[in-house]
C-alpha cells in the first residue's frame, strides 16, 4: 500500500496493512508520531504546572506522560516479527493513546488527580492489553478531567489543561478530551477512553474524530478507574468507522476478572462494513432537535431550538443516506430524553462518591504530610489534598441524595425514571413495535466547541453538553459519533447514531457508508490548525 499522507495522519487500517506487509517500518510510524508530539504538544508532558506564555497556550497539550523508549522498543519488536513472516495482529503498528484513567503495567496512572500523581499501575487493563495484543503501541497517557468528573478537561489537576487542535481557544470536550485531541492532531492514531455520559463521544464531536461507546458489557472494565461503575463504558476514538470497528473487535469479549463484561461471541465488525444502508430504517426524532434546561439566573425550565448549522448537519447526514437507501423514519418520539442529566447528576454522583472512598491515603495514593492526630484526620487532611474541587463536590452531592431521609426523593426516583428511559429506546428498536429502527440520527451535542472557561465552574451547565448524549449510557445502547461537517466558526459538527443492544455492527455500517458517500466533500479535506500554523 502507498501513503499518501504523512504517517500521523493515516488511518488505523493503512498503517496495520502496510506495517504487517512490510512497506513501512512500526519503528518508522512511533518515531513520526512522537515528532508530531514534539511538533504540536508544547513542552514536554508533565505532571508540573507549564509556563503561563502565548506559544504554550497554542499548543494542544494532549499528554500527560510519554512512554517513548517502551513504545520503540515494541516497535522493534514487532518489525522482528514481520521480518520473520510472522502477523503481528491487526493493528500492527499502530499509535495508540490510553486516557490516564486506565492502569497500564509500569506507568503512572493519575485519573488527572493529585491523588494518584505517584502511582505506577502494578497491572494492564482489559482493553488496552487486548489492543496490545492486537499489534497496537501505547506511546502515552493523555488528559481528562479529573476522575473523568467534566465535559471539558478543564478540571485535570495537571494544567494546562488539553487545548481543541481546531482552535486552542476551546476546549477538547470530556472527559476524554486528551484522547480525542491527540487523534484529531496527529499525535495517536487510535486511543482509548471512557463513556459515562458522552465522554467519547462528546470531545469526539468537538474534534471532529469517530468516537464509539459500545453496549454496556461488551468491552471489560477491568483496570479502569471506576467514575460510574453502572455507566462507565471504555471504547475507542479513531478517525474512520473501519478504524473503529478493529478497535472495537480487539477490545470486546468476555473477561473472567469483569463480571459485567457479557460472555456474548463478538462479531466481525469490518466483514459488513460495505454492505450499505439500504433497507436500514434510520429515525429521526424532534425530542433531539431542541434541549430543556434550567436558566442559569432564574432556574426557569426552558425549551431551546438547537443552533441551526446543527441541525442541518444531521439532516444532511440523513438526506445523504437516504439517497443510499436507507429509510429516514420522521417524528419518532422519546419522551424522556430532557430527564437524561437530571436522572446523571444524581446516579452518577452516588456511584462517584462510593467509588472514591477507596482513595483514603492508606494502601495507595496521596497521604497528607501534615501532622495527624488519627486515623480520621489522616482520612480528611489527604483527601483534602489529594482531590480537586470536582471530586469533592460529587463526594458531597453524592452522599446528600443517598442519605436514608433523601433516597426516596432522588437516588430511588432517578433510577425509576432510567427505566423510563430504557424503555424508550427499547420500543423504537422493537423490531415487531411500530418505528422499528435499526439506527437512531441525532446531533452528538447541542452546541461545537465552547471557548476555555465559558462554562468551567457552573457544575450544572457543564453537564448539558452531554444532553444528547448522556441516555445511551443510561439505556446501556451503543451509541457513535462521527463527523458531520464545521460550523461558520470552523468547529467541527458531531453527528451521532444510537443503536440496538449488542447492534454496534450496524452503527459502524452506517458511518462507513456516510464517509464514503461524503468522502469528495470539502470539509473532509480540512486539517486542523494546530497543524497548519
Amino acid at each position: 500500500m502507498t501513503l499518501s499522507l504523512p504517517l500521523p495522519d493515516q488511518p488505523a487500517h493503512a498503517i496495520a496493512e502496510s506495517v504487517r506487509t512490510g512497506a513501512v517500518s512500526a519503528r518508522a510510524v512511533v518515531e513520526a508520531t512522537l515528532a508530531r508530539i514534539d511538533a504540536v504538544d508544547g513542552r514536554r508532558p508533565s505532571t508540573s504546572p507549564g509556563p503561563d506564555d502565548p506559544e504554550n497556550s497554542r499548543r494542544v497539550h494532549a499528554y500527560i506522560s510519554l512512554q517513548a523508549e517502551q513504545a520503540l522498543e515494541r516497535a522493534d519488536a514487532i518489525d522482528a516479527q514481520v521480518a520473520r513472516g510472522e502477523d503481528p495482529g491487526p493493528l500492527a503498528g499502530v499509535p495508540l493513546s490510553v486516557k490516564d484513567i486506565f492502569c497500564v503495567a509500569g506507568t503512572p496512572s493519575t485519573a488527572a488527580s493529585r491523588m494518584l500523581e505517584h502511582f505506577v499501575a502494578p497491572y494492564t487493563a482489559t482493553p488496552i492489553a487486548r489492543l496490545q495484543a492486537a499489534g497496537a503501541i501505547a506511546i502515552g497517557k493523555v488528559n481528562l478531567d479529573e476522575y473523568a468528573y467534566g465535559s471539558s478537561t478543564e478540571s485535570s489537576a495537571f494544567q494546562p489543561a488539553t487545548r481543541n487542535p481546531w482552535n486552542a481557544n476551546c476546549v477538547p470536550g470530556g472527559s476524554s478530551g486528551g484522547s480525542a485531541a491527540s487523534v484529531a492532531a496527529g499525535e495517536a492514531t487510535l486511543s482509548v477512553g471512557t463513556d459515562t455520559a458522552g465522554s467519547i463521544r462528546q470531545p469526539a464531536a468537538f474534534c471532529g474524530v469517530v468516537g464509539l461507546k459500545p453496549t454496556y458489557g461488551r468491552v471489560s472494565r477491568y483496570g479502569l478507574i471506576a467514575f460510574g461503575s453502572s455507566l462507565d463504558c471504555p471504547g475507542p476514538v479513531t478517525r474512520t468507522a473501519r478504524d473503529a470497528a478493529l478497535a472495537l473487535q480487539a477490545m470486546a469479549g468476555a473477561d473472567p476478572h469483569d463480571s459485567t463484561a457479557a460472555a456474548l461471541p463478538v462479531p466481525d465488525y469490518s466483514r459488513g462494513l460495505d454492505q450499505g444502508v439500504r433497507g436500514l430504517r434510520i429515525g429521526l426524532s424532534p425530542d433531539y432537535f431542541r434541549i430543556r434546561y434550567p436558566d442559569p439566573t432564574t432556574g426557569e425550565i426552558r425549551d431551546t431550538e438547537l443552533p441551526p448549522e446543527i441541525v442541518a448537519a444531521t439532516r444532511a447526514a440523513a438526506e445523504a443516506l437516504a439517497r443510499a437507501g436507507a429509510e429516514i423514519v420522521e417524528d419518532v418520539p422519546l419522551p424522556n430524553t430532557s430527564f437524561g442529566i437530571p436522572v446523571y447528576f444524581v446516579i452518577s454522583r452516588v456511584e462517584a462518591a462510593s467509588n472514591l472512598h477507596r482513595f483514603d491515603g492508606v494502601k495507595y495514593g496521596h497521604r497528607t504530610q501534615q501532622t495527624i492526630r488519627d486515623l480520621r484526620d489522616m482520612y480528611r487532611k489527604s483527601r483534602g489534598e489529594g482531590f480537586g474541587r470536582q471530586p469533592k463536590l460529587r463526594i458531597l452531592m453524592g452522599m446528600y441524595v443517598s442519605g436514608a431521609q433523601y433516597a426516596s426523593q432522588y437516588y430511588q426516583r432517578a433510577l425509576r425514571v432510567r427505566t423510563l428511559i430504557r424503555r424508550d429506546f427499547e420500543s423504537v428498536f422493537d423490531p415487531q413495535g411500530a418505528y422499528r429502527l435499526n439506527a437512531l440520527l441525532t446531533p452528538t451535542t447541542p452546541t461545537t466547541a465552547f471557548e476555555i472557561g465559558a462554562v468551567y465552574g457552573n457544575s450544572v451547565l457543564m453537564q448539558y453538553a452531554d444532553l444528547l448524549a448522556v441516555n445511551a449510557n443510561h439505556a446501556g445502547i451503543p451509541a457513535l459519533s462521527m463527523p458531520g461537517g464545521f460550523d461558520a466558526g470552523g468547529l467541527p459538527i458531531g453527528v451521532q447514531l444510537f443503536g440496538a443492544d449488542w447492534d454496534e455492527a450496524t452503527l459502524l455500517r452506517i458511518a462507513h457508508t456516510f464517509e464514503t458517500l461524503t468522502a469528495d466533500a470539502a470539509w473532509r479535506s480540512r486539517r486542523p490548525l494546530a497543524l497548519t500554523q
